[in-house]
């Protein structure tokens, strides 16, 4: 097939028309890179090839675009660049480039993702390690990130027992508000056991 006709279509932006019937947008940077020019031919592998190029530049660019706002474990940033980007290939290599680039990095983000659930929200482990692995991280790397603040958790809870909570602990005979109170500590992601132990020893303290 030929080029028919190639000229700039806006900004960056080239638009290519193939046999005078179909036509393609190209960023600047594929036309130089590929040598494309009116008149030239093209068999179907070179097409191809200049057409997923360009779709990984635009991939690229577009997943540059959503890190400006907010870091992006690698499978959210798949299933975002997959949601436009139908090549499972494609979203892989352009994963791929980000990793190498230090863009995306599953560590790093679990730990940041680990500080915010446990120091400022609060959440015990089980919900923290739910959490992580619902972003996809694998549960090795949410163990590692969790594990670091491991000795939080105690003083979170018994935190949470003081200001959220009070107002279900005033009395240790009132067993309907105390079990309001567990069943919500369960949901932040503490075990029976550790909720049990920290309202004993909330009570504990307030007799004394």
């Amino acid at each position: 097939m030929e080029i028919t006709a190639l000229q700039r279509y806006k900004g960056s932006t080239f638009e290519a028309e193939l046999d005078n019937e179909r036509k393609i947008y190209l960023h600047t940077d594929i036309v130089a890179d590929f040598g494309l020019r009116t008149g030239m031919e093209l068999d179907r592998e070179q097409l191809r090839r200049i057409i997923y190029a360009s779709n990984f530049r635009r991939a690229y660019q577009r997943a540059l675009y959503l890190l400006d706002y907010r870091d992006y474990s690698a499978k959210e940033m798949f299933d975002k660049l997959a949601d436009t980007y139908k090549s499972e290939k494609l979203c892989s290599a352009v994963l791929e480039k980000l990793k190498s680039a230090g863009l995306i990095d599953d560590e790093r983000y679990a730990g940041n993702l680990a500080r915010r659930l446990i120091v400022s929200k609060r959440y015990g482990r089980r919900r923290a390690l739910r959490e992580l692995t619902l972003k996809g991280i694998d549960k090795f790397t949410a163990e590692d990130a969790v594990e670091e603040y491991e000795s939080s958790f105690e003083e979170n809870l018994k935190e949470l027992l003081e200001t959220k909570y009070s107002r279900y602990l005033t009395e240790p005979d009132d067993r309907k508000s105390i079990e309001k109170a567990k069943s919500s500590l369960v949901r932040y992601g503490y075990s029976f056991d550790e909720i049990n132990r920290a309202v004993r020893e909330y009570f504990e303290n307030m007799n004394e």
